[in-house]
């Protein structure tokens, strides 16, 4: 009989004190000793949380990665609580270079396994992401507890390339971690759960909640949902919190037997115009 993958996930939200990494680390310590659940096998931060989405700070905000406070802050929760985290994005300063804005994956140990830097930069509509951070060069799986991971960063969810790519590569759960903008409601809502029916994955779509400046707000709405993009968990509002459930990858693997769509991809889409 086939053994059972089964993961506990969790997904903090969470609205960030913009540039200021050490209340943000005050912040999360509180959310997860108020609402983290034991046995939990993997935890989810949301984007820039230690700084929020204020692009102008970055620079002030960025840590050499060899001697990181967040991933020293991140390795200490994933051991007092025994868990694996997605620790959704830091600044990452890089020398003579833009910044990166990378994920960092720490094991159960509190040990740095993996990071993934994000591969799309958002630079339109007043947005000047590009200006102080330089693109990651390529995807980033991660397999924890036989799980495959797929990695991605905020505006990584319009390019439905990086996920198919992932899914090819052996993918279960698709994640993207977000600090997305609440006047971007119809991208967030719909794109989110195409990236689950098109790959028959499950995926965790994390964004921050609450004000960023001015008007400026984040959407708030963390999902979590199954392989046919049905919600399993969720957020519905700006509260900050953790949304936390139970995964069964093999109900998963049974439906990918009966329904076998990645079979049906043609080697070649070459347009014919008339």
């Amino acid at each position: 009989m086939e053994e059972e993958k089964i993961l506990k996930v969790a997904a903090l939200q969470m609205q960030s004190v913009i540039g200021d990494r050490f209340a943000n680390y005050k912040k999360v310590g509180e959310i997860i000793n108020r609402d983290f659940e034991k046995d939990t096998d993997l935890l989810v931060l949301p984007e820039v949380w230690t700084v929020g989405w204020s692009c102008e700070d970055f620079p002030f905000s960025a840590e050499y990665i060899e001697n990181s406070d967040t991933i020293n802050f991140l390795s200490q929760i994933a051991k007092k609580y025994n868990v694996n985290i997605l620790g959704g994005s830091f600044i990452q300063k890089i020398e003579g270079e833009k910044c990166l804005n990378t994920c960092p994956v720490i094991n159960r140990r509190g040990e740095l396994v993996a990071t993934y830097s994000k591969n799309h930069l958002y630079s339109y509509c007043g947005c000047t992401e590009g200006d102080y951070v330089q693109a990651g060069k390529y995807p980033v799986m991660v397999n924890i507890e036989g799980i495959n991971i797929g990695l991605t960063i905020c505006y990584d969810i319009r390019f439905p390339e990086i996920f198919r790519a992932y899914r090819k590569a052996g993918a279960d759960l698709l994640v993207n971690m977000a600090a997305w903008g609440v006047k971007k409601p119809i991208p967030w809502e719909y794109l989110t759960g195409a990236r689950a029916v098109e790959n028959q994955c499950y995926m965790i779509a994390l964004t921050q909640s609450g004000k960023i400046k001015g008007d400026e707000y984040n959407i708030g709405h963390s999902r979590i949902f199954d392989f046919c993009g049905e919600t399993i968990a969720e957020i519905k509002d700006q509260r900050e919190g953790i949304i936390s459930c139970k995964i069964n990858f093999n109900q998963m693997y049974e439906y990918r037997k009966i329904c076998t769509i990645l079979n049906d991809i043609r080697e070649n889409y070459e347009v014919k115009s008339v």
